[in-house]
Formats: structure tokens, C-alpha cells, sequence
């Protein structure tokens, strides 16, 4: 009895949204089985695949990794900034100009 209170009390995620594709025999086979093995519902096993591999794939591409040389400079610019050029200068005033009028 105890256990059915506790698969009561958990807390599952409010899914309202579908997302449906199709997949050959071998691949959906490979899915079920790998979810059998994890003890888990096909669709539970989905989900959480393409969760974690949607944020894998979102960090990847939003994390930049620089050399060690690159980190240099990088830090180096921001301790000691270079003095504005005269291109950035005029940039600057005329970005004032059309954005500050």
C-alpha cells in the first residue's frame, strides 16, 4: 500500500504539448528495448533523451571557449583598454546624434 502513495505524491510535469515524428523499425526497436532496460515507459525514455541532448546541443553553441593566448588578450583588454581610435570616436558621436536627439 505504501507504494501507491508514494507513486501518488510524486509530482510529474504538466505535459500539454505533443511533438509526433516517425522512425524505422530498427530505430523505434532499439528505443523500446533501451527503455525496457531503464525500467522506464517509451515515452518517458524519449523525452528525456531529447531534453538532455536539446540542452547539450543549446550549451555547445552558446559556450565559447578561447585558448589560452585568446583568454590573454581578452583580459589584457579589459584591464587595460586601448584608447578609442578615431573610427570608434566618430562612431560613437554620430550612434549620440541619431540616438540621444
Amino acid at each position: 500500500m505504501p507504494r501507491k502513495e508514494a507513486k501518488a505524491e510524486r509530482k510529474t510535469p504538466n505535459r500539454e504539448e505533443r511533438l509526433g515524428f516517425r522512425l524505422d523499425e530498427e530505430s523505434k526497436d532499439l528505443i523500446e528495448r533501451a527503455a525496457h532496460l531503464s525500467r522506464r515507459k517509451v515515452s518517458d525514455f524519449c523525452v528525456t533523451a531529447l531534453v538532455d541532448t536539446a540542452r547539450r546541443t543549446i550549451a555547445e553553441h552558446e559556450t565559447l571557449a578561447l585558448s589560452d593566448r585568446d583568454r590573454k588578450a581578452f583580459f589584457d583588454a579589459l584591464i587595460n583598454p586601448p584608447e578609442p581610435s578615431e573610427r570608434l570616436q566618430r562612431a560613437l558621436a554620430e550612434h549620440k546624434r541619431r540616438v540621444a536627439s
